[in-house]
């Protein structure tokens, strides 16, 4: 009945369909007072939260509302927006996701597209309205110019974000209820959680399958097969807000504080690797972690090529490679498992390897700690992102291990103890 309905329909007709987005979106794409569902202080928003999985539509969202503020129609908007504030990460990612992207103001807009001064970084509408790029890195541009409208994306990239946004509400003084949108994928940063908190937040969302029509089912499967059940997949597919446990052995902002772009001279690296206990398609992953020491003692975290589901000639031709590339001093491996299969898988792969084995006497976490302390001393350096390391390393607590092995961690302790606790516990270098 419904296919017969849409065949009768003029072209110009199903272009103003389409062009509806309160018919064609989903609820959670909606403002909280056009939700169905939304309770009494979700009607009441000042910062609307959208928090999506990767590709969930949360950009389309932005964009949209964006263009209802510019025509001041209901129900999306109450009155005409005339200087609109769109904020990015960089002002490169402002211009090329929430103007030029497939779901950015140029591809919503239509027929109504407006000009874009690239260099001015300015988009102007037909009613004269304008459209003001801004940087999550630039907070000190948003102190003097004022809106009745703000989008903010993915504000988990930003640089300063907390300066940023006290700067955009200052400037959200122009008409009778200025209000703003943030999309973002979540992360546990303090900006995301004070805005959850406050009174004014309306906070919706929906995982990135919400929106499989219109992503390629490729990466569907793919993406989910990788990361389905993992903790950056609750974070990055979910759109699900993961918190640090508070009795973790690592902290995550002290991590993030000591991140460095790149490492000084080092006085010896080495490659890590906690092989599996079994190969396979069911198997854990080997976690293979390179880490280098500088002469005053520091340690610095240089790659993860950790390698999941492998067979053995697999992740040793990955760790050899690794330890080539890094020309590392010395390659170690837990042989708890595999025992001299362990040796003979990688002399396999290149005989003349400075191999070493190592046997693990203790629990996972009692390893774990001493290196743990080395963090809390600051003399490791993580250089660049290490997303999945790090989310295991803040996921591990003192006591039993549960759920999924932290096969990273593992590698990452067995090479911090090999540069610099040896033997376990007791500082080799300071």
């Amino acid at each position: 009945m419904l296919a017969a309905d849409l065949r009768s329909l003029s072209r110009r007709e199903i272009e103003r369909i389409s062009d509806d987005w309160p018919t064609s979106a989903r609820d959670d794409q909606l403002p909280p007072h056009v939700q169905r569902d939304a309770d009494e202080r979700q009607r009441r928003w000042h910062l609307w939260l959208i928090m999506g999985g990767r590709g969930s539509g949360k950009t389309r969202a932005g964009a949209e509302w964006v263009r209802y503020q510019l025509r001041g129609q209901p129900p999306l908007a109450h009155q005409p927006a005339r200087r609109i504030a769109l904020i990015g990460p960089t002002y490169h990612e402002a211009a090329a996701v929430m103007v030029e992207g497939v779901s950015g103001m140029l591809a919503v807009m239509g027929e109504a597209r407006p000009q874009f001064n690239k260099a001015a970084r300015k988009l102007t509408f037909w009613n004269g309205a304008v459209a003001q790029l801004y940087s999550g890195e630039d907070p000190e541009e948003l102190r003097g110019p004022q809106f009745d409208a703000a989008w903010c994306d993915e504000l988990a990239k930003w640089r300063y974000p907390d300066e940023t946004l006290d700067m955009l509400q200052f400037g959200l003084r122009l008409g009778s209820d200025p209000r703003l949108v943030v999309t973002t994928t979540p992360r546990p940063i303090p900006a995301i959680k004070r805005l959850i908190a406050a009174p004014d937040t309306a906070v919706s969302g929906a995982p990135t399958r919400a929106n499989a029509a219109h992503l390629a089912k490729a990466f569907i499967a793919r993406i989910e097969e990788k990361y389905k059940g993992t903790r950056l997949g609750r974070q990055e597919l979910e759109g699900a807000l993961i918190d640090d446990l508070p009795d973790a052995l690592f902290d995550r902002a002290l991590i993030e504080r000591l991140r460095v772009a790149s490492a000084p001279a080092l006085a010896r690296i080495v490659v890590a690797v906690d092989p599996p206990a079994r190969a396979g398609s069911k198997s854990a992953a080997c976690g293979i972690i390179a880490a280098g020491i500088d002469d005053a003692g520091f340690a610095y975290v240089l790659a993860d090529h950790t390698i999941a589901a492998a067979s053995p000639a697999r992740w040793a031709a990955r760790a050899v490679g690794l330890y080539h590339d890094l020309a590392a001093d010395r390659l170690v491996a837990e042989i708890n498992q595999g025992g001299d299969m362990v040796e003979s898988v990688i002399r396999q792969i290149d005989p003349s390897v400075a191999y070493r084995g190592l046997t693990a006497r203790r629990g996972k976490h009692l390893r774990a700690e001493p290196v743990a302390a080395l963090y809390e001393q600051e003399r490791v350096r993580h250089v660049g992102q290490f997303p999945e390391l790090e989310d295991e390393m803040c996921m591990l607590t003192p006591g039993p291990l549960t759920g999924k092995s932290p096969d990273r961690v593992d590698a990452l302790v067995w090479a911090l103890t090999e540069l610099v606790l040896r033997p376990m516990g007791r500082p080799r270098v300071r």
